[in-house]
């Protein structure tokens, strides 16, 4: 009689296991609560989808179009929490430096700057952004550059005039000193 009731308890736990959605099968899920108002349920949203990592990066990016800053911030602040699993998001973060939101292109340029190498796609964008009108924008676009190292070598113009601005010359000077190399 034990011997019954310890195999019906083992099928009992392997089908409820079974039940359970793995993380990946929960995307849309935690996408929808990272566009919450509350902090506290997107920020725990966020945090499972950087989890999820590399299959949470197509949806997490399509947020950067959403029509709220808030979650569009919340979308850029998740990919810069994915680092260089977010490579595919690299073409969205670029297009999004060019967002009315100051915090949102802040946001974005700190993602980029985190994807080290993998941003090199969006170089022209953060050299664009190197004009940006928010200080921020333009000190973070400078360490994404550097990140990016040597494949950013079209940016040296850009990094070179950045490093003549007070504010940004320590910044430009390391991004030229990560592209450049040892010399």
């Amino acid at each position: 009689m034990r011997r019954a009731a310890a195999v019906l308890m083992a099928f009992a736990v392997a089908a409820s296991a079974g039940c359970r959605k793995k993380p990946e099968d929960r995307i849309a899920e935690f996408v929808e609560k990272l566009r919450s108002p509350d902090a506290e349920a997107s920020g725990s949203a966020a945090r499972a989808l950087i989890d999820i990592g590399e299959p949470a990066v197509p949806a997490v990016a399509a947020l950067l179009r959403d029509a709220e800053p808030r979650v569009r911030r919340a979308a850029a602040s998740t990919l810069w929490g994915l680092g260089t699993r977010m490579g595919a998001a690299v073409p969205s973060l670029a297009d999004a430096l060019r967002d009315p939101d100051a915090e949102v292109r802040l946001s974005v340029a700190m993602a980029l700057e985190s994807a080290g190498r993998q941003a090199a796609p969006a170089v022209p964008a953060l050299v664009q952004a190197l004009t940006d009108a928010d200080a921020n924008v333009r000190l973070w676009s400078c360490k994404a550059l550097g990140a990016v190292g040597p494949p950013a070598r079209s940016a040296i113009p850009a990094l070179v005039a950045a490093a003549k601005v007070d504010f940004l010359r320590g910044s430009a000077e390391e991004a030229l000193r990560k592209i450049q190399g040892p010399g």
